[in-house]
Order: structure tokens, then C-alpha cells, then sequence
């Protein structure tokens, strides 16, 4: 006689975990980077010299501060203490051009009327 093997019980599944990945949180940038980047392209645009002034005084306060916390945003107040020194080193210039004109313009004036 044969004998039948006896029914095979299936084994008992492993449990299964899953795991879901933590939402990884990009670093923030630094929010006086912004400010230096912004003000120093307002200050070669729309408000020339005092928004450039702006623009390095928060470029060097956000540098300072992303090196200490570890934030991003380095580049960005470098963009803006860049544009922020062109801003003056501009503002200088015509500040310079506009005196040596009006002083060509007095000088000339002053020669030709005789006084």
C-alpha cells in the first residue's frame, strides 16, 4: 500500500514593515542674503547708491551668519555684495563727473564774462 504524505501546512508569512522615507527638509536660505541680493540689484536699477550701501552692509551680515548656522545662501550674498560695491563704486564716479562738470561749467563762465 502507498501511503499519502500528509498535507503540507503553509508556512506562517513574515511580517511586513514598511517604511516610509522621512521628508527630507532642504536647508533654508538665509533671509539677509535675499534682502543683499535684491537691494543690490535695486541699487544698480531703481535706487542707485543708498540701496547699494544696503546691499553690502546685509552682504556681509548674511555671510557672516550662513557660516555660522550653516545655511544656504553664500552665493547669494556674494551676488549681492558684488552688485552692492559696483553700485557705489557707480554712484561714486558720477558723483566725481558731476562736480568736475559743474566745475568746468563755473570756470568756463568766469573766463569768458571777465570776472
Amino acid at each position: 500500500m502507498t501511503e499519502k504524505a500528509a498535507p503540507k501546512t503553509p508556512k506562517a508569512a513574515k511580517p511586513v514593515t514598511v517604511v516610509t522615507p522621512e521628508p527630507v527638509m532642504a536647508p533654508k536660505t538665509n533671509i539677509l542674503a535675499i534682502v543683499a541680493l535684491v537691494t543690490g540689484i535695486a541699487g544698480l536699477t531703481v535706487i542707485p547708491f543708498v540701496s547699494s550701501i544696503v546691499a553690502v552692509v546685509t552682504g556681509h551680515m548674511a555671510r557672516k551668519e550662513v557660516r555660522r548656522t550653516g545655511e544656504q545662501g553664500d552665493g547669494l550674498a556674494l551676488a549681492g555684495l558684488i552688485t552692492g560695491y559696483i553700485g557705489i563704486g557707480l554712484g561714486v564716479l558720477v558723483a566725481i563727473l558731476v562736480v568736475a562738470f559743474f566745475g568746468v561749467v563755473i570756470a568756463s563762465g568766469i573766463n569768458q564774462y571777465g570776472y
